[in-house]
């Protein structure tokens, strides 16, 4: 499963999942691993809100050649639509190809660091 892990933590918790990777790929080993860090739940639960998880989990089904037929399919006002592509965008979980937006994830999967 195409899967993106969603992490609240730190810089240092970053740098970590990084440097591992980075030895597993130095290694030679093969693996696919996918993940965005917000910095506090409050900046994740800001960026998946209900309107954007359901924008999601349609780019996922059905991939939009632009923001406009995205609003159309979804009922909803380019303006803010155009807004919510620009967050997920910039978070990673929306994907800009030549022939517009997907969302290539199967599942997000949410980790928050207790310490």
């Amino acid at each position: 499963m195409n899967r993106m892990t969603v992490h609240v933590g730190n810089a240092q918790d970053m740098g970590q999942r990084f440097a591992g990777a980075f030895r597993r790929a130095a290694a030679g080993e093969s693996f696919e691993e996918r993940n965005i860090t917000f910095l506090s739940l409050e900046e994740m639960m800001s960026a998946l809100t209900p309107r954007r998880l359901e924008l999601l989990r349609h780019l996922h089904r059905h991939k939009a050649n632009s923001i406009r037929a995205l609003a159309a399919a979804l009922g909803r006002d380019y303006k803010r639509v155009h807004e919510d592509v620009k967050t997920l965008e910039t978070s990673g979980l929306v994907v800009r190809e030549e022939d517009g937006f997907s969302a290539p994830w199967a599942a997000l999967a949410a980790e928050v660091a207790l310490s």
